[in-house]
């Protein structure tokens, strides 16, 4: 049914265990998997004058988000080797996840966003926005929300 299908991962624990779900998902679809991690975009330090040494450069700051980003993304990638999928991870940098999220799955011909949410409600989840919400508001692709019902280690 589902031909490639994007996870999200921002490396928390409650994200791997959504990609883990996800990657079994795809295995049963036969699909394949686009692991997806959302760095924030370089800024550079505006409140002082001189940019101090110890601060990194706008190249050496997308190296190490990369390198971030390829570590939250190993155990998807790991996880679909095993099941034999084919499989690809991406860092991306935006400051808003969720329309790169949106943005990234259109471009790259996903048929499903797989990701996870905390399973907060009433004002938890007003307070603290959802990344998973405004896919859902800004995407016409389905969308699978995997909940965990308790935080992982509880």
């Amino acid at each position: 049914m589902y031909r490639k299908i994007l996870i999200t991962t921002d490396g928390s624990a409650v994200s791997k265990h959504t990609a883990c779900a996800g990657v079994q998902f795809a295995a049963q679809m036969g699909a394949e998997i686009l692991a997806l991690y959302v760095a924030p975009e370089y800024q550079y330090p505006v409140y002082v004058e001189i940019i101090p040494p110890s601060y990194p450069s706008e190249e050496e700051y997308m190296a190490q988000m990369r390198r971030v980003g390829d570590e939250h993304m190993r155990s998807i990638l790991q996880e679909a080797d095993k099941c034999g999928l084919r499989h690809e991870g991406l860092t991306a940098f935006a400051d808003g996840a969720a329309l790169k999220i949106v943005n990234v799955a259109e471009e790259q011909h996903c048929d499903l966003i797989f990701m996870g949410s905390h399973g907060r409600s009433g004002w938890g989840q007003l307070l603290l926005g959802s990344v998973t919400n405004k896919v859902l508001s800004h995407t016409s692709l389905p969308v699978l929300v995997h909940r965990l019902i308790k935080e992982p280690g509880s």
